[in-house]
């Protein structure tokens, strides 16, 4: 099974030794200068607004409690399309601590590491140490269970969890289930849940009031991208059955390394930029991989997820936060890519 998974990564991956950036470049146009969008949900609609260094005064005003999403770390990688993931990863980290009000917690939705070695999650271990928010969730992503299926993954960050990683947990009213979906890729890539995660999900929502607001968090998108390029989860539809009666439905997600955003009904999805390199957009390039990106465009396409949560009004705040000195973009209704 390691050895399919690896195969299949490979054949994703890119070949960028060619691209002409430079570590010193790299590190260098990496500034953060703290602009990026704020998704506010209400009712299912979607409405972004654009903020800028001060953003923090005003953004989580009259929010029950904030936190951070960051995603796809990818520690270990070392090609040209990011020299130094380490680096940006600790740049994402500088800019959560900047934040006026400190977060409740952080949610690492996957792609920790490269190749799953100890010392790429000592690495990681190391920098997300420094980080104000002291409590960290995770859910693991497929580089993460590729020499072992997952066996270190789960003895550092699944202590407590159920099966492959998967878990739930409640905070200041709002329920949230950690899901696991690159246990078992389909063919192409496609996450897959699987029978007893399924099971485990609907008794776990069971019985729950529909007016308690749900986050669900994976690494793959829990709805369908780009079938050609493994990016969705082929039992997702039954997953997200269970949702239904709930009135306020957030599913966060990475694998795909750029802002999506999608609303169906009460239920919003969301991607997360990476913080190790930008992939490129659904069906414009041959495979999906590293996206060569010239130096100067790369603060504009990593980054974190920023979510305010105000119970009372069931309204979610989604804040895209760039690297870098420009922010992402995003469409405001429907799927919209964004941070190119």
């Amino acid at each position: 099974m390691p050895d399919k998974k690896q195969d299949l990564i490979d054949q994703k991956l890119q070949d960028l030794n060619n691209d002409g950036v430079d570590r010193r470049g790299f590190l260098k146009c990496m500034a953060w200068a703290g602009t990026g969008l704020v998704w506010t949900m209400s009712g299912g609609i979607p409405v972004s607004r654009a903020f800028a260094k001060g953003y923090g005064k005003d953004a989580s005003k009259g929010a029950d409690f904030s936190f951070v999403q960051i995603s796809d770390s990818h520690i270990g990688f070392n090609k040209p399309a990011n020299p130094d993931v380490t680096a940006t990863l600790q740049t994402a980290i500088n800019k959560i601590n900047a934040m006026p009000h400190s977060p409740d917690f952080i949610i690492h939705t996957g792609d920790l590491s490269q190749l799953s070695k100890p010392s790429e999650f000592d690495t990681l271990d190391q920098v997300l140490k420094g980080a104000s928010a002291k409590q960290i969730f995770f859910v693991p992503g497929e580089h993460d269970m590729l020499s072992d299926n997952g066996e270190q993954f789960l003895e550092r960050y699944g202590k407590g969890t159920k099966g492959t990683g998967w878990y739930s947990f409640d905070h200041k009213g709002v329920h949230f289930a950690g899901l696991v979906n690159v246990a078992n890729l389909k063919a192409g890539g496609m996450g897959s849940l699987g029978r007893e995660q399924l099971e485990w999900l609907e008794g776990d929502l069971k019985g729950r009031s529909a007016s308690t607001p749900i986050v669900l968090f994976a690494h793959i998108p829990l709805w369908t991208i780009y079938p050609d390029w493994g990016w969705g989860t082929d039992d997702s539809e039954q997953a997200l059955s269970y949702v239904k009666r709930f009135g306020s439905v957030t599913v966060l997600n990475g694998h795909i390394h750029q802002i999506m955003q999608k609303v169906e009904g009460k239920v919003s999805f969301h991607t997360a930029m990476s913080t190790a390199f930008p992939q490129p957009a659904p069906g414009t390039a041959p495979s999906a991989g590293p996206m060569k990106v010239p130096a100067d465009q790369l603060q504009q396409v990593l980054g974190i997820t920023d979510v305010n949560y105000v119970v009372s009004g069931r309204s979610l705040a989604v804040v895209d936060s760039s690297l870098g000195a420009s922010g992402s973009s995003a469409s405001g209704n429907g799927m919209g890519p964004g941070g190119s």
